[in-house]
């Protein structure tokens, strides 16, 4: 009975750590980052309040990858909110249309990562 535990529990840890695309370098840049001052938004101006919403093809997982997406998008300049389901695989973007466009939102989604494994489609603004 410990045997079949012992393989179970290398299988899951396994998945997770093959499952999970973030890379380590980007971990240890993000630490880095958040032990910086936080970075102050400028207000958005209602009238400039745009919403997207598109498809991400490629996550693998909710942590590693939606979440990772989710901070890449919050943090742009213009991002009011952000949000990545990983469920639905889809993304939802509040930003001002002053400062970024649908198009550079989904250039940051396809660039996370190694810039191969996300997709974006079904771009609705």
């Amino acid at each position: 009975m410990n045997f079949k535990k012992s393989i179970v529990t290398l299988v899951l840890t396994s998945v997770l750590f093959v499952g999970c695309k973030e890379k380590s370098t980007d971990i240890v840049s993000k630490e880095t980052a958040t032990t910086e001052a936080p970075k102050v938004k400028k207000e958005i101006v209602a009238a400039n309040l745009q919403t997207a919403s598109f498809s991400v093809e490629g996550m693998t997982c909710a942590i590693g990858c939606a979440k990772t997406i989710q901070e890449d998008l919050t943090g742009l300049d213009g991002v009011q909110k952000a949000t990545v389901d990983f469920d639905t695989k889809l993304a939802t973007v509040t930003f001002d249309k002053t400062v970024q466009t649908p198009e550079k939102l989904a250039k940051v989604v396809e660039a996370a990562a190694d810039g191969k494994t996300y997709k974006v489609s079904n771009m609705k603004s």
